[in-house]
């Protein structure tokens, strides 16, 4: 329950965000750099409390795992979203694939505590 309400933080924060920045609570609806502005604040406050709990000898749950899947999904469906739309989509393209890079080394090192 504690690492729940760790995770929970992030999103609040960008949920928050996006009220205020946007003026909208739906992160689909939002263009270009707004959206990529709440996107960054959900990534990077959802990432940090992955490694602070890390840091705090916290093992990483499938909660964790499922959070980080769906902040990727959320940002794959926006750059389908972007492409289809025939929009610039680089920025998304490239912190997409910092993410991928960040999501894989988590994966692998929650795998490798686990076969220990």
């Amino acid at each position: 329950m504690k690492k729940v309400l760790i995770h929970t933080l992030p999103v609040a924060l960008t949920f928050t965000g996006l009220l205020v920045i946007g003026h909208a609570f739906n992160p689909v609806a939002l263009k270009g750099p707004d959206f990529l502005k709440s996107y960054l604040i959900l990534i990077f406050s959802f990432y940090a409390s992955v490694f602070s709990s890390t840091l705090f000898k916290e093992s990483i749950s499938k909660t964790t795992l499922y959070g980080m899947a769906l902040i990727f999904i959320l940002g794959v469906v926006k750059l389908i979203n972007g492409v289809i739309l025939q929009k610039p989509v680089g920025f998304l393209l490239m912190i997409l694939t910092g993410e991928l890079a960040v999501m894989l080394s988590v994966y692998l090192y929650h795998f490798n505590k686990r076969m220990q």
